[in-house]
């Protein structure tokens, strides 16, 4: 997939400088991006006069040209990484290095993402070359709207998502309820269980996580807390799982709550609460909206019926404490935000709808679907049940 990247050229030419420089492993999604390339260590990509570079240890040098996007790829030894290291040290050997590489495409001034190393930025600017840092983040603005190949790759992790939660809904489903806990297999039914549940069916369909979120009982009121221990009945269980496709390293995002046994009144008032502010949510999906009115409309359905939100009580510690979705794609939460700054929505942008209850005294309540936002209003991709009590 070659990004289109006029955006960026049109960003240099603004601002009167040569190219953009990114210095970091793939696992930084602006650097995946860009280079196309997948390697576990820092390697340096520059874009210049609408053409990808790479600057990449010999170990990677035959991968990244048959697997990047680069026009060309060189390796430090080309720019006499050695001589430079006897001289100057293995420091100043590499600022040499990088100063040569760019230097080698014309290029005398970069712009570079925010979290640009600081002894790499300092190391070109001793060489002479300008560094100037990109606050305003314009890659991650560019991959927030998404081709329809990458748009693919997260429909390709959202079904792997949903085996996921199938998995894990098919394990409460199967336990006893004894002395008010769950029990599977003569065993206590923990978070860890599920968890476990839920990794080997990903892992089945070409997906993998480093972490998930199975909470039950006072854990599920910490929107981030990932849970522990054992699971207990007639509480809401939230599972939230966010893989990443091991192949493409493009997201899905998606949470149900669940509850094995009868729930208490209030619990399930906010379930139905939570259903409608996710409807009334996808509802303001149009074009021409922004994620400020997405987040407004899941606000107005917990406001009318009492309960606070950070919008009505910014210091509030229960209710609806958090934004109502987020963008998805090489990273789990990218741009665009659904929150009061958030900008108008773009077809072709992935979000997660994702609004939520908390309280220790209740649990917690969340349900997410993720969707793509299309030229009439919204695609939503999620094929999974929305129902709260586990028969």
């Amino acid at each position: 997939m070659q990004p289109d990247l006029s955006r960026l050229d049109e960003y240099l030419s603004d601002r009167d400088i040569d190219g953009y420089l990114v210095d970091a492993a793939s696992s930084d999604s602006t650097q995946r991006y860009l280079s196309g390339f997948d390697a576990p260590d820092p390697f340096v990509t520059l874009y210049a006069d609408g053409a990808v570079h790479l600057l990449v240890s010999g170990l990677e040098y035959g991968r990244a040209k048959s697997e990047s996007h680069a026009a060309t790829v060189v390796r430090p030894a080309e720019f006499g990484l050695e001589e430079y290291r006897e001289e100057y040290g293995t420091a100043g050997a590499r600022d040499r290095v990088r100063a040569d590489f760019v230097a080698d495409h014309g290029v005398s001034s970069v712009a570079v993402p925010e979290r640009f190393p600081v002894g790499a930025a300092d190391g070109l600017r001793e060489q002479g070359v300008e560094v100037a840092v990109d606050s305003s983040d314009v890659i991650t603005e560019i991959r927030s709207v998404k081709t329809d190949a990458e748009l693919d790759h997260v429909r390709v992790a959202q079904r792997a998502n949903e085996a996921a939660m199938a998995a894990a809904e098919a394990l409460l489903a199967a336990a006893a309820v004894e002395d008010g806990q769950l029990v599977h297999e003569d065993e206590p039914l923990t978070s860890e269980r599920v968890k476990t549940a839920i990794e080997i069916a990903l892992l089945e369909h070409g997906c993998a996580l480093d972490e998930t979120i199975v909470a039950c009982g006072a854990d599920a009121a910490d929107p981030h807390n990932r849970g522990s221990g054992p699971l207990q009945a007639g509480e809401p269980i939230i599972i939230d799982i966010f893989p990443r496709d091991k192949s493409t390293k493009y997201h899905s995002d998606m949470t149900r709550t669940f509850c094995k046994g009868e729930p208490t009144e209030t619990a399930k008032e906010w379930y139905e609460l939570t259903e409608a502010a996710l409807d009334a949510a996808l509802a303001a999906i149009e074009p021409g909206a922004t994620g400020a009115d997405v987040h407004a409309a899941a606000c107005e359905v917990y406001e009318d019926a009492g309960l606070p939100t950070f919008r009505t009580d910014p210091t509030t510690e229960v209710g609806f404490i958090h934004s109502t979705g987020h963008g998805v794609g090489l990273d789990v939460h990218e741009k665009p935000g659904l929150n009061p700054r958030g900008e108008e929505l773009q077809p072709g942008q992935v979000i997660t709808i994702e609004p939520g209850l908390y309280d220790p005294d209740v649990g917690g309540v969340r349900i997410e679907d993720i969707v793509f936002v299309t030229e009439d209003g919204y695609e939503n991709i999620t094929d999974y049940p929305v129902e709260f009590v586990v028969e």
